[in-house]
């Protein structure tokens, strides 16, 4: 499923059509987890990633990128709705939109990081790590 059109709000899986000045702005500028993050670093993660923006009205306002090898493991990213568009369940549709993938179906793990979002994303079948003692991370603070 390349795209899909709910209320008015067009999902899509097309890297063509993403807009990442609007990206980099939300990420650089208004997220907690990418504070600073050069442009460069935004289009190289886009390229490296499965991609999904929502638009309205021609203009995009939400985002999420799938980092994986689309056999075993994806990672959920940079996921986000503007602000003037938040409150009509369009996190929630993206979630289901970006499982519905087939290049994401069968895989053996899914990750993600987040701060306040829980409550969506158990939605989907994500839990705290079941063996938090076999996961172990590389973090560089301020690398942006």
């Amino acid at each position: 499923m390349n795209e899909t059109t709910i209320n008015g709000y067009l999902f899509s899986a097309d890297k063509d059509k993403l807009q990442l000045d609007v990206i980099y702005n939300y990420l650089s500028k208004e997220s907690y987890w990418a504070q600073n993050i050069p442009m460069e670093i935004v289009k190289k993660s886009a390229d490296g990633s499965m991609c999904f923006g929502i638009y309205f009205n021609g203009s995009q306002i939400g985002y999420a990128r799938m980092v994986t090898d689309k056999a075993t493991f994806a990672y959920l990213a940079d996921v986000f709705i503007l602000e003037a568009h938040r409150g009509k369940g369009l996190s929630k549709q993206l979630m289901q939109f970006i499982m519905d993938q087939p290049d994401l179906k069968g895989l053996r793990r899914f990750m993600l990081a987040t701060k306040d979002a829980q409550g969506l994303y158990k939605q989907f079948g994500f839990t705290p790590l079941a063996m938090p003692e076999r996961i172990m991370e590389i973090k560089f603070f301020d690398s942006y």
